[in-house]
Formats: C-alpha cells, structure tokens, sequence
C-alpha cells in the first residue's frame, strides 16, 4: 500500500498559547522570546505582529524597529512542554509511526489507521476538531502521499488550514511554476546558486535536471527527485539515542571578559549536558567547546577521548580549550559532547569498576559547586535539578555576571 501521512503543524504555539491563557492578547501583536533592549531572537509571534515584517529567529532589535508597539513576553517552555505532550497524546491514537519535528509539529503515519485518502481526510478534520475542542488551539493540517506533499499541504492554507495532495501529479501541478524554494530543502544558499544559473522555477529544474545534477551533486539528484514529486521517506520517530550530538549553550546579555566567570558557566553547562546524556543512556567520544565573541566571530574547539561518563572531566577539557582560544569579550559560550553511543559500549577501567574514579570526580565536582555557591551565593543544595530547565539556566548565568 502507498503511504499516507499527514502533517500538523500549530499555527504560531507559543503565541497561541498565551493568547488562549489571557484573552487580553488576542488581536494584538504577541511576541515571544527576548524583549527589547535584550539580546537574543523571536520564537514565533502571533499572525498580527507578522503583519508588520517580525517572524521567527528574527534579531528581536529588528522586530521592535518594526514593531515598536508590540506586546513582548519570555517564552514559559515549562507550559509549552506540557501543552505539547497533549498535542501528541492525541496525534499517537491515529499514527502508527509518529516523527515529532518540534513540540508543535509532527509527520503522522495513517496508512493503516486510514486505509484511503477519504479515510484520511476524515482524520484529519477530527484532529483539527480535538485540538481545537480539547486544547483551545488552531493548527494547519496537510494530507499527503510523503512527506514533502504533507508538509507542502500543511503550509498551503496556513493558518487554520487543510488541504489534500493525494499523487505525484497533484503536487506537481501545485507547485511546478512556485519559486525553488518552494521545495522544503532548498535553503537560501542553495537557492541563490540555482538563481545565479537561471534556474529559478520548479519548472526549471525539471527542465534542467542534468545540469541541477551537475551543479548540486547528491544533494541536486534529491532536489531534481522531488521536483517530479518523488519522495519515498518513511515516517521515522526521533529516538534520543540516535542523536548525534549534545550540547548546550548560553547567549549572554552583556559580553563576558572575564574568563573566571566563563569557566563557572562552563561547570553548569557541562551540568546540563551531562544530565541530557545520562537520561537517555548515551556517552561521547569527544568533548566541544563554542564561542561567540562581540564582533560576532565564531570559534569551535574539539577534543577527543576515551569517553565522556563523567561530567568533571567533561568541564576540564571544556577549560583547557577554553585557555587555548584568544581571550577576547565573548557574547556566547557553549560545550558538548559527540560521537554519541549507547551505555552498553562503555569500556570500564579498574577505577570504575571499584569505584574509586567516581568518587574522586564526584568529590572534585562537589567542591567546584560549593565554589560556585561562596562567589555567587548560589544554593544548589537540593536544587540543582533546577538548572536543567532553559530558563532557570539562563536567569542563573545573568545573576553570575552580574554578582
């Protein structure tokens, strides 16, 4: 049997969200993530603050220039988290395969559940229904024969919106005379080099596939594929196990010169990777390091080793990268780990086996804690699970700078 997928995407979460909590905000421009005078970007915004230009990842300086008048909120992850497993407590009961993308948007295998696309289209209007009736929220639904097709359907109502791309010729007859971009994985950069060789259509790669092939290699092969709306992608459910990379990073409001103090945020973002990796029973082969410096310049650092199991030696390796680099004002900082592979994989020294290397580390990482908390005054005496969460890091990391 061909598949059949649907797409749901949330028409603007987070902004939704706070409207549905507070009236007061509806028919207003809402927008969600720093506010002005901060550093930082837009999450997302409600459909009248687009009206005026500010959108997503949006630099929040350039969204208050356009929309000076707007109301501007932090996100509140904590309740976009909890609306989020409702959303998808509803999208399991129709998906044999579900594939989350973001807390707000999801691939849905239906091919079994519907059976045909009549079928389809019904469950798809009863998931608009429920999320609407049980949640208060509006999303866009497309129903499609891959995921391309869903995704494209999902976008071509938006907001509130349904539509159907049942075949190959279907999408084709959608979108053969749309701009490039129309197609999903045809980013700005690669759109500019299709432009600067004339082709500018979906028509016109299909009347040049050759030449895109040649142009783009592998990646123009699948451009070319699904310019004659070929994409045979299955639904795949992300698995915390198959990342393959972890990190974490904070943007700071007022850049940093003072090395002392990166080194402490380093301790709590290691923290904060380690208990990421713990969760889900991974360890890495690497360990990385992330600035940003006020001029906007970026440096990585990597460092290879035999494993990452312990956060103590995570952070040291973070430090030592962290002296080799230009010390220089810094605007953010980031570490992590990669070469991600399962507990099971974990070769033990002698030291773990007895114990003895764990309670070393845990000792040394017990001390730079109680350090943290004699220059900061920080508590994290049966608190510091507190620090995982995004925005307590954040307030946590402002408080140190400013001390």
């Amino acid at each position: 049997m061909d598949q059949i997928i649907i797409h749901v995407d949330m028409d603007a979460f987070f902004a939704a969200v706070e409207i549905r909590d507070d009236p007061a905000l509806r028919g207003k421009p809402l927008i969600i993530g720093s506010l002005p005078g901060e550093r930082g970007v837009v999450a997302t915004c409600s459909y009248e603050a687009r009206k005026y230009g500010v959108h997503s990842a949006m630099n929040i300086k350039e969204a208050y220039r356009l929309c000076p008048g707007g109301i501007y909120m932090h996100p509140n992850m904590e309740k976009y988290k909890a609306v989020s497993a409702q959303l998808h407590k509803i999208w399991h009961e129709y998906a044999s395969e579900l594939q989350a993308i973001a807390f707000d948007e999801a691939y849905l295998d239906v091919t079994e559940r519907a059976g045909d696309f009549d079928a389809a289209r019904e469950i798809g209007h009863e998931i608009k229904r429920r999320i609407r009736d049980e949640l208060g929220l509006s999303c866009s639904v497309g129903v499609g024969y891959s995921k391309t097709a869903a995704k494209t359907a999902s976008e071509e109502k938006k907001p509130d919106g349904f539509f159907v791309i049942a075949s190959p010729e279907e999408f084709v007859d959608l979108i053969i005379d749309r701009d490039v971009r129309s197609l999903y994985t045809v980013g700005e950069k690669t759109a500019e080099k299709l432009y600067a060789n004339g082709i500018r259509t979906v028509r016109d790669i299909r009347e040049n596939k050759e030449y895109v092939i040649r142009l783009l290699g592998k990646q123009g092969q699948w451009i070319a594929r699904l310019a004659f709306g070929i994409d045979d992608r299955k639904v795949t459910p992300y698995r915390p196990e198959d990342a393959k990379s972890i990190g974490r990073e904070v943007t700071f409001q007022k850049d940093v010169d003072d090395y002392e103090l990166l080194k402490d945020v380093l301790l709590l973002l290691a923290l904060c990777v380690d208990h990421r990796a713990k969760r889900v029973g991974l360890h890495g082969k690497g360990v990385s390091l992330k600035l940003t410096y006020a001029d906007m310049k970026q440096v990585s650092r990597s460092q290879a080793v035999l494993s990452t199991d312990f956060v103590i030696d995570n952070y040291r390796r973070a430090v030592e990268m962290l002296e080799q680099v230009d010390h220089r004002p810094v605007r953010l900082i980031g570490t992590g780990i990669y070469h991600l592979s399962g507990e099971e994989d974990r070769q033990l020294s002698l030291d773990d086996v007895f114990g003895d290397a764990a309670l070393r580390k845990e000792t040394e990482l017990r001390e730079l804690l109680d350090g943290l908390q004699e220059r900061y005054g920080l508590d994290f005496a049966g608190h510091l699970e507190q620090i995982y969460q995004a925005d307590t890091l954040h307030k946590t990391v402002e408080y140190m700078r400013k001390s």
